[in-house]
């Protein structure tokens, strides 16, 4: 019996490696890129750190808008924040400086009414902080209509403030505004107070800082001076949309001489403190703390927790900022820590959380498919291999059993030149093996068992 011809001895190059770090890399790579590009929009989204220094146009130095916002100042230095203060006219040049970009004034308080005429689009309030009532003083008696002031000379303070601004409003409503009969004198504060006593004006509409507490004892106590009990003030809160209701009651202001005797109802714009849009959120919570502090204690006006409000009574809608924080008062970081490491925290915590919704999943998978990727270069062959011994198991001539030789060869050099982890060594060997198996079947040696392992 003929020998069967000798197989053809093929040199093995394999290299057997601990890790295939091509394949680890094309495979970590894109969830590593993945993980990048979540990073990078967060932190493109992410409001960057606060800015340790701000300003605020506050009104005259005189004005109870300053007290106001000195303590503003002291509170936020705590926090190792600089709010400068920048002096103005009133709530109009306020909300002009607010709405000019050219400006670099952040926030400021800015009175009810006063909006008109004004671009206030990338404006929001922080939510209104006090009350600054109408308060009209008149020589006479029994007057509960501005109406019935038409023809007098009437205080309605200086040009630029926002208690002209608001005076204007409401007598045009009862048609004694600029070119009436009605002489309106640009009298503000002591001025039209002591215009008022001297009778060099028939009436003084207050509002603000010059219807104080002292100013309104004063005029009550004066022989001939009435305070005007407003019938209508139901009315003009309809009419009005920043205007509230608001009532003295009898002795508020001297519980000894019971002044007012009798309880006035008046009508009063809010203060809101107003911000550019562009504030920053943790800044907006450090304001509203403060606001909470210096204007959340009862006075003649309001009782205690009153005031902040969330309510809005002029054109600039509450910030979301603003709205999260009346909500929900401050997170956990700024309650525990402070603030310069909540607000680096807060910050943080916006990157890392995505990033980890990202990765966990992502190195979870990257085990099995580096699995595959390696198995993958072994399986590949198979196809070729079955072809190959299906073709030597029909009838074919010596040349054609000559081609499949050639590409078996192909197939067994392909194989012992591929880098292999060690850890799918055994995979590599039984492809040889099968490799030889159907090289038996080529040249009709006696066929062995091949392993299933």
């Amino acid at each position: 019996m003929p020998k069967p011809p000798p197989q053809r001895g093929r040199g093995i190059h394999v290299r057997f490696v601990s890790i295939s770090w091509h394949d680890f890399a094309v495979l970590v790579l894109p969830v590593v890129l993945l993980c990048a590009l979540a990073i990078g929009l967060m932190v493109y989204w992410v409001d960057p750190a606060p800015p340790r220094h701000i300003t605020m146009s506050v009104g005259p130095r005189d004005s109870t808008f300053w007290p106001f916002a000195v303590q503003y100042r002291d509170i936020l230095a705590r926090d190792g924040i600089t709010l400068n203060l920048e002096p103005s006219d009133g709530s109009v040049q306020n909300l002009e400086r607010l709405a000019d970009p050219k400006q670099n004034v952040q926030l400021g308080f800015v009175q009810g009414g006063v909006s008109e005429g004004i671009a206030t689009q990338s404006l929001v309030s922080l939510g209104s902080m006090f009350y600054a009532p109408v308060v009209v003083f008149y020589r006479g008696a029994n007057l509960t209509q501005l109406s019935q002031l038409a023809g007098m000379r009437i205080a309605v303070g200086r040009i630029g403030s926002g208690t002209r601004s608001l005076a204007i409003n409401l007598l045009n409503a009862n048609d004694m505004g600029p070119g009436s009969s009605t002489q309106l004198l640009p009298l503000d504060g002591e001025d039209a107070v002591q215009e008022l006593i001297q009778g060099r004006v028939d009436a003084a509409i207050l509002n603000g800082d010059s219807a104080s507490r002292a100013n309104m004892l004063r005029l009550q106590r004066m022989p001939g001076v009435s305070v005007m009990d407003f019938s209508q003030a139901d009315a003009y809160t309809r009419r009005f949309y920043y205007l509230s209701e608001l009532d003295l009651p009898p002795g508020v202001l001297d519980l000894g001489q019971n002044l007012p005797p009798q309880t006035v109802h008046l009508i009063s714009p809010t203060v809101e403190l107003v911000a550019r849009n562009t504030l920053h959120p943790a800044l907006s919570d450090l304001l509203i703390a403060a606001a909470q502090e210096v204007h959340g204690r009862s006075n003649v006006l309001q009782r205690a927790g009153e005031f902040p409000s969330p309510i809005a009574h002029d054109v600039f809608p509450i910030s979301d900022d603003a709205q999260r924080y009346y909500k929900s008062g401050k997170s956990f970081l700024y309650r525990t820590l402070p603030f310069w490491l909540a607000s680096l925290a807060d910050r943080m915590l916006v990157v890392l959380v995505p990033l980890i919704v990202v990765l966990i999943p992502g190195l979870r998978i990257v085990p099995g498919l580096y699995a595959w990727r390696v198995k993958s270069r072994i399986y590949r062959w198979y196809g070729s291999l079955i072809a190959i011994e299906r073709a030597a198991m029909s009838e074919s001539t010596a040349e054609e059993r000559e081609e499949l030789m050639h590409r078996l060869d192909h197939i067994e050099d392909s194989v012992n030149r591929l880098k292999m982890p060690l850890a799918y060594a055994d995979a590599f060997y039984v492809l040889r093996e099968h490799i030889g198996f159907v090289r038996s079947r080529l040249t009709g040696a006696p066929l062995h068992p091949v392993s299933q392992d």
